[in-house]
């Protein structure tokens, strides 16, 4: 059997661990794994510690293992550091794609670059693929950049835009559930915006429609976004009803109470109906991925 060979860049994040752990038992697949970390949080899967800003690591890893596919999810995220950053920013969220497209062209790898409705200005959203961009943050600019820096060059890629992940991991931080979980279940005041506007997606879906796009060969700009439309406030009082916490802990207010050094895209969100059609992506409930939180945090007790 001929492997396709999957090169995984930002396999420690939230999103790479789930893509990990979806690839890591195929056959079909011969898979490398690469972070900003020293080490991996997988055992028995080739690993190397990369700085995707740095032009001769990409070249080396990338024409060394010689890929089928490059996914990838690691991206400079801190949205309000992007601002006092610029240059890290810049280097991981443009440079660094850059140089994995780059060096795609000898190894004719399909590039599969995960990108943000950041690049949106929040001012009519929900947003189609053909919505024209018009980012308001350091960071939105950024990952614009880095979607327009693949077109320079000529090889397979797919960017998938996404919003608001969540969904549990067994390293890192903790996703915007399981924070939301732990303040109110310790009886803890928590506010949160009233006026922003996405569609949170689960990490589940999200790395099932990277894996399809990789099955399929599927190249162009896919919006992948989670099945209801809601406000962050909303969101929040659906996960407080689903695990039976007090809401009454839930302070509303807006997004310029934070004073925040990056603006956010408020009325935002993507629509899905392209990936529903072209890749038969369904996208969970929310009801239905709190089940699948329960169930993971109930088999991974930390």
């Amino acid at each position: 059997m001929i492997k396709k060979r999957i090169l995984l860049i930002g396999s420690n994040g939230m999103l790479g661990q789930c893509v990990v752990e979806n690839l890591r038992n195929r056959n079909d697949i011969e898979l490398t794994l690469a972070s900003a970390e020293d080490t991996s949080f997988f055992d028995n899967i080739s690993y190397s510690k990369l700085d995707i800003s740095n032009k001769k690591e990409v070249k080396k890893i990338v024409l060394d293992f010689y890929p089928d596919y490059i996914i990838n999810v690691a991206a400079y995220t801190n949205v309000d550091k992007c601002e006092s950053e610029k240059e890290l920013a810049w280097n991981i969220n443009v440079n660094g794609v850059e140089y994995l497209a780059k060096y795609s062209v000898p190894s004719n790898a399909h590039l599969i670059h995960i990108s943000t409705d950041y690049v949106f200005d929040g001012l009519a959203g929900p947003y189609s693929e053909n919505d024209l961009p018009n980012p308001i943050s350091y960071y939105g600019r950024s990952k614009l950049a880095g979607e327009n820096v693949i077109k320079k060059f000529d090889i397979k890629s797919t960017i998938l835009r996404t919003n608001v992940l969540f969904g549990p991991t067994k390293f890192g931080r903790p996703d915007f559930v399981k924070w939301v979980f732990n303040s109110l279940s310790e009886n803890k005041n928590i506010r949160i915006v009233t006026d922003q506007i996405n569609n949170p997606t689960y990490i589940e879906d999200l790395a099932q429609a990277i894996i399809t796009i990789c099955d399929s060969e599927k190249t162009g700009l896919f919006n992948i976004g989670g099945a209801e439309l809601l406000n962050r406030f909303e969101f929040t009082k659906e996960i407080a009803e689903y695990f039976n916490l007090d809401f009454n802990l839930v302070e509303p207010i807006i997004t310029a109470d934070l004073n925040q050094p990056a603006p956010r895209p408020l009325n935002s969100g993507l629509i899905n109906l392209k990936a529903e059609t072209e890749i038969n992506y369904k996208p969970r409930s929310l009801k239905e991925c709190f089940g699948l939180i329960k169930q993971f945090w109930e088999n991974n007790p930390s």
